[in-house]
């Protein structure tokens, strides 16, 4: 069964990432504010980012992973820019 990693742009500007196995229905429970606390007090203006994984298991590795990165690199990783998101994280790697 697919599912599905996401990033969703908030009103306030915010990035709210998530995993679900139905995205159409998620989406649907950010929208009428039940599918989380965030969501309900910031509503979701729209999905930015998507990936579609073979298990929920996968998916939710991925949210994990980047629920981690800097605004930065979600950015980069909406935009499609594997460059910069490379060097956004070569840069942190020497910071540490």
């Amino acid at each position: 069964m697919a599912a599905w990693f996401y990033i969703l742009r908030l009103k306030s500007g915010a990035l709210y990432s998530g995993a679900t196995e139905n995205l159409e229905r998620r989406l649907k429970d950010h929208e009428s504010g039940r599918a989380c606390r965030t969501t309900n007090l910031d509503p979701f203006e729209a999905l930015v980012y998507r990936e579609e994984f073979e298990s929920f298991v996968e998916a939710r590795r991925r949210e994990t992973q980047v629920k981690h990165w800097t605004r930065a690199k979600k950015k980069a990783l909406i935009a499609g820019d594997m460059g910069l998101l490379k060097r956004l994280a070569k840069r942190r790697k020497a910071s540490e």
